[in-house]
């Protein structure tokens, strides 16, 4: 009992936040990610879906999905606070909404409880044939300007066929342990000044 329970404190609970227009396959790529399986999805989130994934020994990341229809957007800033890493999900082969998913995605990024906070940028719907690719996502996101004080990736990828979804869960979390590990050293250092 006493093994499993020090065991269980190593490991690391992170938030990540995945966010995204509607239509653009968060909830696929949530439960791709999940349970290897989409088939029984079948009308986009209204509200929010909460999934536990374990992506190493370490870190456990309990991903929140929340619903992208135009009227949700308003409340993404009440899911902000005390998120360990970003997920935006963008359809790739939507060039209609890519200037709307641009001005959330901006939007968000100002937020002072996102700052500082890694991205990935989901590049999915890859499969199809007038898809974007990550490098052309990358330059209408503007990802160089709105993300030089983070880490950020931007992955393509197939929540259908799960192409492209291990390397991404792979990336946020070496991104979010990162993190956790500078704050653990800051928390740490401020200890030792406080005491001496």
């Amino acid at each position: 009992m006493g093994l499993l329970t020090s065991k269980e404190s190593k490991m690391k609970q992170a938030r990540i936040l995945m966010l995204g227009l509607d239509a653009a396959g968060k909830s696929t790529l949530l439960y791709k990610l999940k349970f290897g399986n989409t088939e029984f999805l079948t009308a986009s989130t209204v509200g929010f879906n909460v999934e536990m994934l374990e992506s190493s020994k370490r870190v456990a990341l309990t991903v929140w999905d929340v619903g992208g229809q135009h009227q949700m957007r308003q409340f993404w800033p009440y899911y902000f606070q005390d998120t360990d890493g970003l997920v935006f999900v963008v359809d790739s082969a939507d060039q209609g909404r890519m200037e709307d998913s641009r001005r959330e995605f901006e939007r968000m990024l100002k937020s002072e409880c996102l700052k500082g906070i890694p991205v990935v940028v989901m590049a999915n719907k890859q499969d199809l044939i007038d898809a974007m690719s990550a490098e052309e996502i990358t330059k209408r996101l503007h990802m160089k300007r709105w993300c030089s004080d983070r880490d950020w990736y931007v992955q393509p990828c197939c929540a259908r066929t799960g192409e492209g979804l291990p390397a991404a869960t792979k990336i946020i979390t070496s991104y979010v342990k990162k993190k956790m590990n500078c704050k653990d050293e800051a928390s740490r250092s401020d200890l030792q000044e406080n005491r001496l």
